[in-house]
């Protein structure tokens, strides 16, 4: 019987041709890099995921709670194309292991291999909510076909490379084998990789070309968001209180115009565009939802089930607010925060329509990819904003923040409230569900804390002596900022100048001049939410509820 050994047989006494393992790894390799690049073509083509794609969402959704925690905190949106970069290299390097193993050895190690990466692939892109069940098993499995098929060819011909001539290839016969590959058989054979990496290539940059833009974004062009009625809240900071509030800011409130030198400083309005505005979710695409296609339904505990077009929300009364959002992953002096100015319809509006039944007790809502958040229906009744948005600083809501329509909440932190890309507002108990971070092991209530920040210096920045501005941002949605304070080498408290405009739903700016001597000093702030409570000392771990703590940054001063 032909063996499909290659090793040495050491109890026959004899030796079979081995087959050098970067050759065997390669032969793995090219086998991943065509299954890989179909994949990516078919994901160019269709609405269905890559293999690779798949598989980072089914480890999302199977990843512990603290492990979520460590990648938002230290990588932030990074994370996801880390994620996307180590499944693709991790898979390389088994499938030239794999390689090594099949030419070495038995093609079925290979084979089988490849066999079970398809299937998960498959049972992963299957998953998606925006993907073809069918379509998405269909096409992991051709790609499994073809990274099998390559697999086979390619340790033939490594195998063939070190067998003699009218030998049968993978015998059992007594000659020596030889790690020295014949240069032309070498030749060979990496001409035949080059031309699997070709193929590779070729599969991404067509996936890619074809893919063009998409229907949400050409959509979202043709856009324009109707007239506003706004009625802003009153900043916290304007009204009479009794102190620490009455001791608002050093010299009186200061127009945003004076802030907007300062270099380093954010702006009032976080801009949209670009990465300027955090993006934490658990999206590894971003969906794109066609508003042709798609519809708003509110279900659950009402009288008047909904289903609104997007036409319909474009036609009802819209306002604008401007409301800081913040991740609840976000550190002390982090930057997972943003404020932006948000056009949409107030959810009471809708729910009035809907008539939410007694004892629904929470809304949850649900985006296209499944995500889910929930949040207590009694805070829509007690002043706060609460709205369906559809834009944000004035334009349609961009894609990767949730276009066509998404809820922001003021107060509360983004992974109770915050629902991206939404296409359904379910009134339900507060007993009877749990958002999709809440079996994670985080809090069910998010209701956002006091927090300050240094911005202006530069942690570890180098400074000349003399007058030096101290700058920074401060938000305690829904309640205000009525004083920031800061320290120098744990000194006394000096009050901060505030910047206006600003709203208790938003962020406010401050400043301070500071009479900087050579050394090196630390500065702290702190803050007062506008009920006169002082921002918790901490410190406090992002989990369950967010961090808290006073930042502090060190400088050197020259």
């Amino acid at each position: 019987m032909v063996s499909d050994t290659t090793t040495p047989d050491a109890r026959a006494g004899k030796t079979t041709h081995a087959v050098p393992r970067w050759m065997g790894a390669l032969a793995g390799m090219a086998a991943a890099a065509v299954a890989l690049g179909f994949s990516q073509f078919i994901e160019g083509a269709t609405d269905i995921p890559g293999l690779v794609l798949g598989v980072g969402e089914l480890i999302i959704d199977y990843t512990p709670g603290w492990a979520a925690e460590e990648s938002i905190e230290n990588l932030g949106s990074a994370g996801k194309g880390n994620l996307l970069r180590g499944i693709t290299i991790i898979t390389f390097l088994t499938a030239a292991l794999l390689g090594d193993q099949s030419a070495r050895h038995t093609r079925k190690i290979g084979i089988w291999s490849f066999v079970a990466f398809g299937l998960l692939g498959g049972w992963a892109t299957a998953r998606n909510p925006q993907s073809h069940a069918g379509g998405s098993w269909f096409w992991a499995l051709v790609a499994t076909a073809l990274g099998i098929a390559t697999l086979v060819v390619f340790v033939s011909r490594a195998r063939a490379s070190v067998t003699a001539p009218g030998e049968p290839i993978g015998s059992n016969t007594d000659v020596l084998a030889s790690p020295l590959v014949p240069p032309a058989s070498r030749r060979s054979f990496l001409g035949f990789s080059a031309g699997a990496g070709a193929v590779a290539l070729t599969g991404v940059a067509l996936g890619r070309g074809i893919e063009g833009e998409s229907a949400a974004e050409i959509a979202r062009a043709n856009i324009t968001l109707p007239s506003t009625t706004t009625t802003e809240r009153v900043q916290a900071s304007t009204t009479t209180a009794q102190a620490p509030i009455a001791r608002l800011t050093a010299s009186g409130d200061v127009s945003a115009a004076e802030y907007a030198g300062i270099d380093g400083l954010p702006s009032w309005v976080t801009p949209s565009v670009g990465d300027s505005f955090y993006r934490i979710d658990t999206a590894l695409q971003v969906p794109q939802v066609d508003p042709a296609d798609w519809t708003l339904r509110i279900t659950g505990m009402v009288d008047n089930p909904l289903e609104l077009t997007f036409d319909d929300l474009l036609a009802m009364d819209l306002v604008e607010h401007t409301i800081t959002l913040s991740c609840v992953s976000n550190s002390v002096g982090g930057d997972l925060v943003g404020n932006a100015v948000w056009t949409g319809i107030p959810l009471i509006d809708l729910l009035e329509q809907a008539g939410v039944q007694q004892g629904a007790t929470q809304l949850v809502g649900r985006s296209v990819d499944d995500f889910t958040a929930g949040f207590p229906t009694e805070v829509l009744y007690d002043g706060r904003n609460a709205l369906l948005v559809v834009g944000m600083n004035g334009e349609p809501l961009p894609v990767r923040h949730g276009f066509p329509a998404r809820l922001v909440i003021a107060g509360l932190y983004g992974y109770v409230s915050a629902t991206k890309w939404l296409e359904e507002i379910n009134l339900t108990t507060w007993e009877d569900f749990n958002g999709y971070w809440i079996n994670l092991g985080w809090s069910k209530e998010g209701p956002m804390k006091t927090m300050s920040r240094i911005d202006v210096p530069r942690h570890r920045e180098r400074l000349e002596s003399g007058t030096q501005m101290l700058a920074g941002v401060a938000w305690a949605p829904n309640r205000g900022i009525s004083a920031v304070e800061v320290s120098i080498d744990e000194g006394h408290w000096q009050l901060c100048d505030l910047a206006v405009p600003g709203t208790d739903e938003s962020w406010v700016q401050w400043k301070v001049e500071w009479d900087a001597n050579p050394g090196t000093h630390r500065i702290d702030v702190r803050a007062f939410d506008g009920e006169g409570v002082l921002q918790p000392k901490g410190p406090a771990d992002v989990a369950p509820d967010g961090a808290e703590g006073w930042h502090a940054v060190l400088v050197e001063v020259v």
